[in-house]
């Protein structure tokens, strides 16, 4: 089978399904986040409504990467504008998120350009070769509780208010995301007080946690792919390198699908409402492999590149 004729045959952009999507999720968001706030003496509703909004917040975030790869809806100016408005939800202001994705897509699996990538990766030579300054520094970059938790929370509220390249994307964009947020913020406050914030701030956290932890699968697992030019293979890059996460149908729905990211590289011109379909097409003895949930906790503890074995490795017992 041709892998590039048959995922062209799922890049039909449709906007009954985007808007579907796209608004669809934004009710869930709000009505979540409503009951959470209205519910907050009742734990046992709170709970189940924050884990929702959540979600939702993430899937959000999986949205306006789409209308940044001009995938979501059928027209770019349709994908630009949808942007700009997810982005105060998002915390990522629009065009600078997008050129800063970009980048990675051109860049994934290239050793000598790890800085375009979310989650960086030692190789073991790097690792051999530093002091201990940096390979503390790196120990506790790389532990699962801290990149997942304090990680979530330095991108997210902290990062994303300037992110890296904003002064070569667009200075004015970010400024008035900025504000936006502000904004949104003072009128949660005028309407639910400041438990109603701690809410909201506090559910989206646990949906950056979340983020951070798709991110960190999406390439960081034992046998994904890295090289360097002249031997560097895009394609092999694209699909090799990005895992197929197969945590079941709900949780693929619930993250609009970013599960499937090694589909998504190999032709990110796919809209999210497809990738499962494409993916799940595919004859199985040319399906890419699909990671459950103990693979991919196990993953946690792979930290560095061996370039030798051509695989992510945990930190060596001898250093």
């Amino acid at each position: 089978m041709d892998l590039r004729a048959h995922t062209r045959e799922y890049c039909r952009k449709d906007n009954w399904l985007a808007s579907a999507s796209y608004f669809g999720t934004f009710v869930v968001y709000f009505l979540s986040l409503w009951v959470a706030i209205d519910q907050m003496d009742r734990w046992y509703v709170m709970l189940p409504a924050g884990v929702i909004f959540a979600f939702a917040a993430v899937r959000l975030y999986v949205l306006q990467h789409d209308t940044g790869h001009h995938s979501l809806f059928e027209t770019r100016l349709q994908n630009e504008l949808a942007g700009h408005v997810l982005s105060p939800f998002t915390f990522a202001p629009f065009e600078v998120m997008k050129q800063n994705h970009n980048l990675h897509h051109s860049n994934v699996g290239n050793l000598e350009h790890r800085e375009t990538g979310e989650i960086h990766t030692m190789t073991v030579a790097e690792w051999r070769t530093a002091d201990w300054r940096h390979r503390l520094a790196y120990r506790l970059y790389r532990n699962p509780i801290l990149l997942v938790s304090f990680g979530a929370a330095f991108t997210y509220f902290i990062r994303y208010r300037w992110p890296k390249n904003t002064l070569r994307f667009g200075v004015l964009g970010v400024i008035c995301h900025n504000l936006v947020i502000a904004a949104l913020l003072y009128a949660l406050y005028q309407v639910a007080g400041s438990d109603g914030v701690l809410i909201w701030l506090a559910f989206s956290f646990l949906g950056g946690m979340i983020g951070v932890f798709l991110v960190y699968l999406q390439h960081n697992f034992e046998d994904t792919y890295w090289d360097r030019r002249p031997d560097l293979n895009p394609m092999e890059a694209a699909l090799h390198g990005s895992s197929c996460l197969d945590f079941g149908w709900f949780f693929d729905m619930a993250v609009a699908n970013i599960t499937l990211h090694d589909i998504h590289h190999f032709n990110a011109r796919i809209p999210s409402y497809r990738l499962r379909q494409c993916h799940y097409s595919l004859p199985d003895e040319i399906a890419p492999r699909r990671i459950k949930w103990g693979e991919a906790l196990r993953a946690l503890r792979l930290k560095l590149w061996d370039e030798e074995k051509k695989r992510l490795v945990p930190f060596p017992k001898s250093l």
